[in-house]
């Protein structure tokens, strides 16, 4: 990490919101996001002092993201639709069963299609040996203009070679050297949309630099040569980089985006950077893409918020709490949210001071230094808190493959949820639900009925379902749905282009005849606008509960990341309302 700002002063820490280590997955505001749909900072954003551990320099500058060419309707497309889907929300409890790895094959195993490998720390290690190595061969470093930084750059290209990457090195000159930057792509994926993941690779003079940043650069060779292991067929295209010059300036990423025509600029949706993801004395610190903390430089741009949530959202599955870090122009990605490419990636910290509270939250030593080694010859393999090194590199990894998507072929499954397993969908997604009892969860469903069946005990397959309050209770109606509206949300769905869209599902309503219309079940699906694929409301008649297939052309949807959102409601005087779902399933003829 690039030492040339100046240093922050003690701030306060991050006022992010966690919630309870026991909940399976988390969904994270996604604050204000139309309103920075052109890519800039809403207006009133007042600078505060960062968290500790981190530094902070002079904001970047922004460009404004229509001069980016026919690129930035997809952009703000993906801004709107996360405008559309902002909201603070609680897991669905996950019912009687734990959430499981599905086997091949299995529903659990379909719902993940896009689930990335396990990254071994084995492996990870290997390649910081590698640069070791490489540093104690070459006067002890593997800075800018020097042997060793040249051998590293050929260590990590002949990785790539071998598996299939077409590389490339772009040099550049500084201070009367040749630096170089790596760049690797994979084969496939839509040239139109980039997903780029980067670290520098360079150290100081003053030592090997194995945690800056032989971390990041060994943890993203490793993600990429998974990606070549599992042979991940990316719906975007996947580009891989390797900076030279970053402890001077971030020099050649810098230099590398100035010289990226304009349309190859546009191409690039995403920038993930790495800087630092084994400190020894480590904190958990994500880039603060939508500027939730509420302090230092503001958000990113627009989609930054997005990256920060996939990464928050790994590391809350794991029970690992989080903290924002700022955008402050210190790292690789300076140079790509200067030109209003969205970013976003990870930290551990590096001279900053552990407070005592965060020393109570990830463990460490309160008042020491994150990296005491930090730009000294002591950063050496030794210099690496395994834990963090392993998280981290599996939380790159799960970005990686969850925005870079999957091509769905002709005549396929896109997304099938049986509820075999927690797969993330979130009750009361908008914060408005009024609903005091039978709120929608993921269980196994016990029969109940009251003249007629009120709630099935079988489901359309499996075991579990969604349910409206699962339990039977003393007496009719305990567990329906009372009070009002109780909703539910699936987690991002990432649809194809091209074909016929289908959303099917398998769902029931049951109520007695106190219902009136104005209780109801509803499927809508969410995504830059929302359709209603299910209204189905209550009649003053007993009505018993009975599975029904429903389905809806949702082609107008194509290429974007949606969202089913079903709610059920008791909205009139005290009706005894049931209502169910299964076998969500969207394919692609």
């Amino acid at each position: 990490m690039s030492g040339e700002s100046p240093q922050f002063g003690a701030g306060g820490e991050s006022n992010s919101r966690l919630l309870p280590p026991r909940l399976r997955i988390a969904t994270l505001l996604i604050a204000d996001e139309s309103r920075r749909c052109d890519g800039r900072p809403g207006p009133g954003r007042r600078r505060r002092r960062p968290p500790p551990g981190h530094r902070r320099s002079a904001a970047p500058g922004w460009t404004d993201p229509v001069t980016l060419g026919g690129h930035v309707n997809r952009r703000l497309l993906h801004c709107l639709t996360g405008a559309v889907l902002a909201a603070v929300s609680v897991v669905v409890p996950a019912g009687a069963g734990p959430a499981g790895a599905g086997a091949p094959g299995s529903a659990a195993e379909r719902v993940r299609l896009l689930a990335a490998p396990d990254i071994p720390l084995a492996n990870v290690k290997a390649h910081l040996a590698q640069f070791q190595s490489i540093a104690t061969a070459n006067g002890g470093n593997r800075a800018h203009g020097r042997p060793g930084y040249l051998a590293s750059v050929n260590h990590v290209r002949a990785q790539l070679d071998a598996v299939g990457y077409r590389t490339t090195v772009q040099s550049f000159s500084y201070n009367g050297a040749t630096g170089y930057n790596l760049i690797a792509d994979w084969p496939g994926g839509d040239p139109e949309d980039v997903l780029m993941t980067g670290a520098h690779l360079d150290s100081v003079a003053a030592g090997p630099g194995i945690n800056d940043n032989a971390s990041g650069s060994a943890a993203i060779l490793e993600v990429a040569l998974a990606v070549a292991r599992t042979g991940l067929a990316a719906r975007k295209h996947l580009r891989f980089a390797w900076w030279g010059a970053e402890e001077l300036g971030l020099r050649g990423s810098q230099y590398y985006v100035d010289n990226l025509p304009s349309a190859e600029r546009a191409r690039i949706g995403e920038y993930l950077n790495f800087d630092m993801v084994g400190s020894p004395n480590a904190g958990y610190f994500v880039y603060d893409g939508d500027n939730s903390d509420g302090v230092g430089s503001g958000p990113g741009p627009a989609g930054s918020a997005l990256i920060e949530q996939t990464i928050q959202g790994y590391f809350t599955s794991i029970g690992v709490p989080t903290r924002g870090t700022d955008f402050d122009g210190r790292s690789d990605y300076g140079p790509f949210i200067r030109v209003g490419i969205p970013a976003g990636g990870t930290f551990t910290g590096a001279e900053g001071i552990k407070s005592s509270s965060q020393a109570t939250l990830w463990g460490g030593t309160a008042g020491a230094a994150f990296d005491p080694c930090y730009h000294r010859a002591c950063d050496t393999t030794s210099n690496i808190n395994d834990t963090a090194l392993d998280r981290n590199a599996d939380a790159i990894a799960h970005t990686v493959w969850t925005l870079a998507g999957t091509p769905a072929p002709p005549g396929s499954t896109v997304y099938a949820d049986t509820f075999e397993t927690a797969t993330g969908w979130t009750v009361n997604p908008a914060g408005t639900d009024t609903a005091t009892a039978g709120q929608w969860v993921r269980a196994d469903p016990a029969a109940t009925s009251s003249g007629v069946a009120t709630q099935l005990g079988t489901t359309v397959s499996g075991s579990f379902d969604l349910v409206t309050g699962a339990l039977a209770g003393s007496a009719a109606g305990d567990h329906d749905v009372d009070g009002g509206v109780t909703s539910v949300q699936s987690p991002p769905i990432s649809l194809p282009t091209g074909g016929t869209l289908t959303l099917g599902f398998s769902w029931y309503l049951a109520h007695l005849n106190n219902a009136s219309s104005v209780d109801h079940l509803r499927v809508r699906i969410v995504g830059s606008s929302t359709g209603t694929v299910l209204d189905v409301a209550g009649t003053a008649a007993n009505r018993a509960a009975a599975w029904q297939t429903a389905s809806a052309n949702i082609s107008a949807f194509a290429g974007q990341s949606v969202r089913i959102v079903v709610e059920a409601a008791d909205a009139g005087s005290a009706s005894l309302v049931e209502a169910a779902l299964d076998d969500v399933r969207i394919t692609r003829s």
